[in-house]
């Protein structure tokens, strides 16, 4: 895996581009109190997304893979960090709704204990200084 960022350069404060190794581009930001212009997410919240966006696949593959029908998946996280440098998330609370038909609560709630235990690189990396919790919550269709 590649990912090459580049400064905006001085005009625009503390703009980056990313571009991954697959082709796509990530701007980011800086808060104005460091310099940047608010003008795209902060590096640490495309952190806290691309968690999101890790687990939140691994809960739709499980569940698909186990031909459960599942319409939706929504993950809500909340995080902290720590108030001195390096401030690293020290929490990370993860609120899944799951949307489909006929979901088992337990098979749900497994789902998401088997990315958090075993496929989801980003948030097994993260639970080295953050505590995670998780909670979940079944939408009929």
């Amino acid at each position: 895996m590649e990912c090459t960022i580049n400064w905006m350069g001085a005009a625009q404060g503390m703009s980056f581009v990313a571009e991954t190794g697959s082709g796509h581009l990530l701007t980011m930001d800086g808060a104005p109190d460091g310099g940047g212009r608010d003008l795209a997410p902060r590096p640490m919240e495309t952190v806290l997304a691309g968690t999101g966006g890790c687990t939140a696949y691994d809960v739709v593959l499980i569940l698909k893979r186990g031909r459960h029908d599942v319409r939706g998946c929504q993950v809500s996280l909340k995080a902290d960090r720590a108030d001195t440098e390096p401030k690293v998330f020290t929490a990370i609370h993860m609120h899944f709704t799951v949307t489909g038909r006929g979901l088992k609560q337990e098979v749900v709630e497994r789902a998401v204990a088997l990315s958090h235990e075993k496929y989801c690189s980003a948030s097994i990396m993260l639970a080295k200084t953050a505590k995670i919790t998780t909670s979940v919550e079944i939408v009929e269709v």
